[in-house]
């Protein structure tokens, strides 16, 4: 009986969820289903699918935030190895609508891109954390060997966009090692001046995208009518939009992807200025609290993941938002916890169970 209730105090209370965060998250998910269920013109079916997929990833929140990070480390290595072998398994098994981004596993499908935002981040910084910091040039090196074996299998599926996401999620690892500023800045100029010999390598549409950001009225019926009809949904919200689900540009079919990658459109669109600074502020406070709980722990791995997580969540704001606004290239990143979709979703709130763990066993980190 007391093994049981030792057991029980374990893993079911005392909690060991940072509250704050949690009420935060869950204030975004209860918006992100009300939004969804006006984008998708009352579709129970399609919000209740949502509704299920955010339940799961919020027990994968849980379950996770029970592990402490020094046992996370040991199994890093083993987690990335099965994550990239799933990815290599998608150009032969995979399906999709525009491209070989998913495995039908039987029950259920799974994007494998969307685990290595999680095991990139992971195995980097279970490197760095045995090694000194600053890092040295050698140990940059295998990180970016890390780091770019993942992206390039990605970006062949083709998914450029996860691929630079993924990208920066490892990035931001190297980055919080408190690697010299000179160091970044030699490296992003390298980066910048290769740019131009990305260009061949690009696929049409990829190309299409890009001459459509510069230009998107040089053809407003064809590939610049998803921007532009965008920045029509967001501008005719005004300050305090049209209401909840009086939107016109998603129900009358103007605005494509209203449930996925524009969904932040329709928010714009129903509830103005006031609700996308409403959302914005809810972001800024998820990030400044994730990076708040990295920067006291206490070890080298969960320091550095912890913040990498938070800067990535980030980086998927700052990119659906300019995307949707016009100031960035269509690149396919959905708006975190709002657009539609189930592997993103687990895939988000399990890395915030990281970030809950980390907070969790902040005294007990050597």
């Amino acid at each position: 009986m007391n093994l049981f209730l030792r057991r029980w105090h374990r893993w079911v209370g005392p909690p060991r969820v940072d509250v704050p965060l949690l009420v935060a998250l869950l204030l975004l998910v209860g918006i992100g289903l009300a939004v969804l269920h006006s984008a998708a013109g009352g579709n129970e079916r399609l919000v209740w699918s949502q509704a299920a997929r955010m339940g799961v990833g919020l027990i994968a929140l849980w379950v996770i935030s029970r592990i402490p990070p020094v046992q996370m480390r040991l199994w890093t290595p083993w987690l990335f190895a099965a994550s990239l072998l799933l990815l290599a398994l998608v150009p032969f098994l995979g399906t999709g609508r525009s491209g070989r981004h998913w495995l039908n596993l039987g029950v259920f499908y799974v994007q494998p891109a969307e685990l290595l935002k999680l095991t990139v981040p992971m195995v980097v910084a279970a490197f760095l954390h045995a090694r000194p910091l600053p890092p040295s040039w050698t140990a940059i090196a295998v990180s970016g060997v890390l780091v770019g074996v993942p992206c390039a299998l990605i970006a062949i599926q083709p998914d450029l966009g996860t691929a630079l996401l993924v990208g920066a999620s490892g990035a931001f690892v190297v980055f919080l090692s408190g690697m010299a500023w000179w160091r970044i800045g030699l490296l992003a100029g390298l980066a910048a001046a290769a740019l131009p010999l990305a260009w061949p390598f690009l696929r049409e549409y990829q190309k299409q995208r890009l001459l459509t950001f510069m230009s998107p009225e040089a053809d407003p019926l064809g590939s610049g009518w998803n921007i532009i009809q965008s920045k029509i949904a967001v501008g005719s919200g005004g300050v305090f939009g049209k209401g909840w689900g009086q939107g016109t540009q998603s129900r009358l079919e103007f605005l494509p992807e209203h449930t996925t990658d524009f969904i932040f459109a329709v928010l714009g669109e129903e509830f103005g200025l006031v609700g996308v600074l409403v959302i914005l502020a809810l972001y800024l406070f998820i990030i400044g609290r994730c990076l708040w709980i990295a920067a006291n722990a206490r070890d080298t791995y969960a320091r550095l993941l912890g913040g990498a997580l938070a800067l990535t969540f980030f980086v998927y704001v700052i990119v659906n938002g300019g995307m949707v606004s016009g100031l960035l290239p269509v690149v396919g990143v959905p708006m975190p916890l709002l657009s539609y979709g189930g592997t993103s979703a687990v895939t988000l709130l399990a890395g915030f169970g990281i970030v809950m763990s980390i907070h969790a066993h902040r005294k007990f980190m050597g």
